[in-house]
């Protein structure tokens, strides 16, 4: 069964090829369209994870998409669902500086990683949707070169590496997509296998 991933992020589409199980094959949605922005603009990461898939129904093509962001308790849960457009035009290593530079009076430094993940099938018009998270610290300063987006901040909860050096033996197992992966491939296959 293919199932088309709707996102630009390679490295996104290679972490969830790599935990889904042989009888699904990921490729990109850009396999077969043009590349598209779609708005997230979502009050929620269910909202912008249905945006995308909403974005490519009319390929009559099965579709996953998901949307993910960093939460942080004494933030109110900030930067949250707008995680990817926190600094837009500023690179991961200024977002991360600038957290660390806001969390440097504070003595509650955690945190989660959520992602919200999107089944939808053309044919029936099904949605299917599931949750993962990790909860952990943030870290006094940016630490490894592994991982992508926030991963160098983040001290997964029983760690006391960040993402970033853990790696993605680590992070394979234990992170948020891979939670919210994980449980809706289960759901595919149990009403598609």
């Amino acid at each position: 069964m293919i199932l088309y991933l709707v996102t630009t992020d390679s490295n996104k589409l290679k972490e969830i090829s790599d935990i889904s199980p042989s009888k699904f094959e990921i490729k990109s949605i850009y396999d077969i369209v043009p590349q598209s922005n779609v708005e997230e603009n979502g009050d929620t990461f269910l909202q912008n994870a249905i945006k995308k898939v909403e974005a490519y129904k009319e390929q009559s093509v099965f579709l996953l998409s998901d949307d993910s962001g960093l939460e942080i308790d004494c933030m109110n849960g900030f930067p949250g669902v707008k995680s990817a457009r926190y600094l837009e035009n500023a690179s991961y290593k200024e977002k991360m500086e600038s957290i660390i530079e806001m969390l440097k009076n504070s003595n509650d430094r955690s945190a989660r990683f959520r992602c919200l993940a999107v089944f939808y099938d053309p044919f029936k018009s099904n949605y299917f949707a599931s949750e993962g998270s990790v909860n952990g610290t943030i870290s006094n300063n940016i630490r490894g070169s592994k991982g992508f987006g926030y991963d160098p901040i983040f001290i997964p909860d029983g760690y006391d590496g960040t993402f970033g050096e853990l790696g993605d033996d680590v992070k394979s197992k234990i992170s948020h997509r891979v939670k919210a992966f994980k449980k809706l491939f289960s759901l595919i296959d149990l009403f598609y296998g």
